[in-house]
């Protein structure tokens, strides 16, 4: 009797392993499609934004009048305005994250931004990793020096000179291509502080920067001496395969210029369009 009763006890314990085991697999098989919708929802960086009511933007800060702080400490400036007036176009307030130029694009990478507005010229190579959104201004880049150089007088004559540039910019990529001693930098600001006490020959940067330059402090002792061939255009940046976000910055963009407040900011820069 006992013999049998160990054997039912042995039968009903066996019956109860194979219904767990028999149910641990479509729990399984369940958790996995949700973790993979879960992916799906938020890899549309859009409907992230919008749930979360902000889109986190990338910029420097130190470069102006692109993305700079006024007199009274607060972020302000063209890429700023502009990035602002995006965000509120979509329906959200608009973040920013400071950091150095050499990182923004690592910060997308992380995840860390949902966007940068920083000047970042659209390039090829940017393009394979990154999508960008319609150009919203175009600038020519120069060569700058100080007022009594005499040996640097083209592009060409960068030839073993030291040039004040960010690393990953198209801007170093000039610099680099007519020979010159590239001296890392963060930013406009760190470029034009060592050209000024001689601790470069030159940098290469933007036209609009350097014109904002002259016109904050018309007394400083650099000039203008060539102009590279090509203006570059820059636009917002995203991470890849995010077609929502960049769709409704692009249609976002494309409603400043028609009902004029493109214009109004950047008249308020640059006194002119900057997008052309």
């Amino acid at each position: 009797m006992k013999k049998a009763t160990l054997l039912s006890l042995t039968a009903i314990l066996m019956v109860l392993m194979l219904a767990a085991c028999g149910n641990n697999t479509p729990t399984a098989a369940n958790n996995e499609g949700a973790s993979e919708q879960s992916e799906t929802a938020a890899a549309n960086s859009l409907e992230k934004i919008k749930a979360e009511g902000k889109m986190v933007i990338g910029t420097e800060g130190t470069y102006p009048p692109f993305t700079y702080h006024d007199a009274s400490g607060n972020l302000t400036g063209f890429d700023v305005d502009i990035a602002r007036e995006v965000a509120k176009r979509i329906g959200v307030e608009a973040e920013f994250v400071e950091a150095p130029w050499d990182s923004l694009l690592a910060g997308i990478d992380a995840g860390r931004f949902d966007s940068v507005f920083n000047q970042v010229a659209i390039r090829d190579d940017r393009k394979e990793k990154y999508d960008f959104s319609d150009p919203y201004i175009s600038s020519g880049a120069v060569l700058i020096v100080r007022e009594d150089n005499t040996d640097i007088n083209s592009l060409e004559d960068l030839q073993g000179k030291k040039s004040a540039q960010s690393l990953t910019s198209n801007l170093a990529d000039i610099a680099k291509e007519n020979g010159a001693e590239i001296v890392p930098i963060e930013g406009f600001n760190q470029a034009i502080d060592l050209l000024n006490s001689s601790r470069v020959d030159a940098t290469i940067n933007d036209n609009l920067s350097f014109l904002d330059l002259k016109k904050q402090k018309p007394d400083i002792a650099l000039k203008v001496v060539a102009e590279a061939e090509d203006a570059s255009q820059s636009g917002a940046v995203f991470a890849k395969n995010n077609p929502e976000l960049v769709e409704a910055a692009n249609k976002a963009l494309a409603d400043m210029h028609s009902d004029g407040t493109y214009k109004t900011i950047s008249e308020k820069y640059f006194g002119e369009d900057v997008s052309k």
